[in-house]
């Protein structure tokens, strides 16, 4: 399964990569997600339970981050298995670039799914893994309000001003961004997650 996607985020790029690297908030925000916990440098193991049509279970599996380059970009692999319910496996890829209502983060997945899962049917994975995908953003999305309630928007406005002008003289690509490229992981591995539920 192939997915792409952008989202934007209404928090400063250093209030998202905070929340990008707070195990807990990306708990919270992965559905079924029971456990996510770092186990070797960039590295996590990850709990989720799903259930996709008629096959539900409960996958385990490691999420690895790799090429990263902060605060623009980051990519990650996840494998997951579920028993009988089957397998799944892929990667991720995310960047982050300056918007002025925060930052936009886009991102891709890759992924395949084996055993029960897989015969389920294409159309009913990749609906089940977009709907995933957006019931994280508006958990994640809620989860940063949440945290920042107070969040002024001039600061935003400003920091991203900062970064612009900053960055034009060296033509470098997007303004600080790790915060989206954790946020992209968690996507991409909810994704995953999803499609391997």
């Amino acid at each position: 399964m192939d997915m792409q996607g952008q989202r934007v985020l209404h928090v400063t790029p250093a209030q998202a990569w905070d929340a990008l690297n707070d195990a807990e908030i990306l708990k919270s925000c992965i559905p079924g997600c029971d456990k996510f916990e770092l186990s070797d440098a960039n590295v996590y193991n990850v709990g989720v339970a799903i259930k996709i049509g008629p096959v539900s279970a409960k996958f385990s599996g490691k999420v690895s981050l790799t090429d990263i380059e902060a605060p623009n970009s980051y990519a990650l692999n996840f494998e997951a298995q579920g028993g009988v319910a089957g397998f799944g496996k892929g990667e991720s890829k995310v960047s982050l670039h300056p918007h002025e209502e925060g930052c936009e983060l886009k991102y891709t997945v890759h992924s395949t799914v084996g055993g029960k899962l897989a015969q389920l049917g294409q159309r009913l994975i990749d609906g089940a893994a977009k709907s995933l995908a957006e019931d994280f953003f508006k958990r994640f999305d809620e989860a940063l309000q949440a945290k920042y309630a107070a969040s002024d928007s001039a600061s935003l406005h400003t920091e991203n001003n900062d970064h612009s002008a900053a960055q034009a003289p060296s033509n470098s690509k997007a303004a600080s961004v790790p915060n989206w490229v954790w946020l992209a992981l968690v996507v991409g591995a909810g994704a995953v997650w999803y499609l391997v539920g």
